[in-house]
């Protein structure tokens, strides 16, 4: 399991918090230190089913570079490339596992990933 994290958020803090509660094994990856390559954040968001501007944390300053994305598929390398190169705008928490990932920003979405 892995788990994508700002430590400077509160949701990510309550999310290890709660993993290390479970004593659940994971490995943290601090997106905004290391984000994700294109093909990564493709993989995940195939994972999550969804598009990359639901990924998106629009009350960020940097949202203003996706201010006039379109959402369409026709943009979606175009949001790739924002994303990666402003990992602020992703949602955290994410959890990884072999099988399913998830934005665990619910309590009960964290429960799923709980033992």
């Amino acid at each position: 399991m892995e788990i994508w994290i700002n430590p400077a958020c509160s949701k990510c803090r309550v999310a290890t918090d709660a993993l290390d509660a479970a004593g659940v094994d994971y490995t943290v990856r601090r997106y905004l230190d290391d984000p994700p390559t294109a093909a990564e954040l493709e993989a995940l968001l195939t994972r999550l089913n969804l598009d990359p501007w639901h990924l998106l944390r629009p009350d960020e300053p940097e949202a203003t570079a996706v201010a006039d994305l379109p959402r369409t598929p026709t943009h979606r390398t175009h949001w790739i490339a924002a994303l990666i190169a402003h990992p602020i705008l992703i949602q955290r928490p994410i959890i990884t596992t072999e099988h399913t990932a998830a934005i665990t920003r619910t309590p009960e979405t964290l429960a799923t990933f709980l033992p």
